[in-house]
């Protein structure tokens, strides 16, 4: 299914809650299919702050859809391999990533999510598009229109109300009311430093041991996105200071470039966030009023797929909105094609996340002596079958 034109798609107007990845991807594609948004965010302004994002075969599938695979690529660094190793620097598995990307003609780019965001931002359309320094608070829905209330005291009306405002959306709750989120077992930190030259490009990697796992990922423009993760109480914090201390002692011993890689890291580019997700929901949307993203279907990171889940919503939602119809039987169509599959990668991302935190030495021994008896073909085609299940 593709994008109806401008000329053939329905005269809607889409209220989305959240500037983020997914709200932003799907004004970029309301926009293409001629139906206007307005995204509500919080933020007075987008900061160039954040980390780092693997943009998936899937999700540049998905952005290419909406004529945005290309920009985005241009701001990024193309991943040609991905490698899992112990401790020491020992190789588990290793996938040609490359090759697959060239048989699905899908790249897979890994990008500063700051970079993402500005291109998506390029692309939203009119430039009031977007209004910064008010969110959604809560609505109502009268079945012929839904109005949205800001944190500004004021409303703001439209046919449809998308939340794509996160973890803890105030429209999830409004629809569903208040749902505990639900605490991994582990912290993280994410950073960002100009060390190009410590990683061969193309190169992504995760260290697993016992308790702990650190990523590294080249993300273009001279610059390393790096992540750890480490099973910790909820609420836990480093004390004023002290992050990169704390992770220089933690990964103390691991392989290189681990040590030179936090040594190269600014403390004010290191974010610390506890790692939740929440149980599945069976439907997204009530009336005039749906999900997206993390509001939708937060998950775990273990299987990167988080913001391209995301990208997926959003392309598949404006499809399904600028198709003729009522606006109920639009977001119906919307979760039949989405909440299964999305549902299915927060399972399998909780289960992933909890094998890779095994602490027990000897069960991590296993752990790893099995991962290097799996063949890298079965991998690749796990791969391969999540980037052509898009969509």
């Amino acid at each position: 299914m593709s994008l109806p034109s401008a000329a053939s798609a329905p005269v809607r107007h889409v209220l989305i809650a959240g500037a983020g990845i997914g709200g932003l991807t799907l004004a970029c594609a309301l926009h293409r299919a001629g139906l206007r948004a307005t995204v509500l965010e919080r933020a007075d302004a987008l900061r160039q702050v954040g980390a780092g994002i693997t943009v998936q075969m899937n999700a540049s599938l998905a952005l290419r859809r909406i004529g945005l695979c290309d920009a985005v690529v241009a701001e990024g660094a193309r991943v040609d391999e991905t490698v899992l190793f112990d401790a020491k620097g020992a190789r588990l598995t290793r996938m040609d990533v490359g090759a697959l990307q060239r048989e699905l003609d899908a790249p897979m780019v890994a990008v500063h999510r700051a970079r993402l965001q500005s291109v998506l931002r390029a692309h939203v359309g009119p430039e009031d598009t977007v209004r910064l320094g008010v969110a959604v608070t809560g609505f109502q829905d009268d079945g012929a229109r839904v109005t949205a209330s800001l944190s500004d005291g004021t409303t703001v009306s439209g046919d449809v109300l998308v939340g794509a405002d996160g973890l803890r959306s105030a429209v999830r709750t409004g629809l569903w009311g208040q749902q505990p989120t639900r605490y991994s077992g582990y912290t993280s930190w994410r950073g960002v430093c100009p060390a190009a030259d410590l990683v061969s490009t193309g190169h992504l990697s995760e260290t697993w041991g016992p308790g702990a796992r650190f990523g590294i990922v080249p993300i273009g423009h001279g610059e390393v996105y790096w992540y750890a993760t480490l099973n910790a109480p909820a609420g836990t914090e480093d004390a004023p200071g002290q992050t990169l201390a704390v992770l220089r002692e933690r990964f103390a011993g691991w392989h290189a470039p681990i040590a030179a890689l936090l040594d190269a890291t600014s403390p004010d580019r290191v974010l610390r966030t506890d790692i939740h997700d929440r149980p599945p929901l069976r439907h997204w949307s009530r009336g005039r009023v749906t999900l997206l993203g993390d509001a939708a279907h937060p998950m775990t990171p273990n299987l990167g797929q988080g913001g391209c889940q995301a990208i997926e919503d959003a392309v598949v939602l404006a499809e399904c909105l600028a198709a003729p119809g009522p606006v109920e039987d639009a977001l119906r169509a919307y979760e039949a094609r989405r909440v299964t599959r999305a549902n299915q990668i927060v399972v399998r991302s909780w289960r992933m996340g909890r094998v890779g935190q095994w602490e027990n030495r000897a069960a991590c021994f296993v752990r790893d002596a099995l991962m290097r008896r799996v063949p890298s073909n079965v991998a690749t085609q796990q791969l391969r079958d999540m980037a052509k299940a898009a969509l």
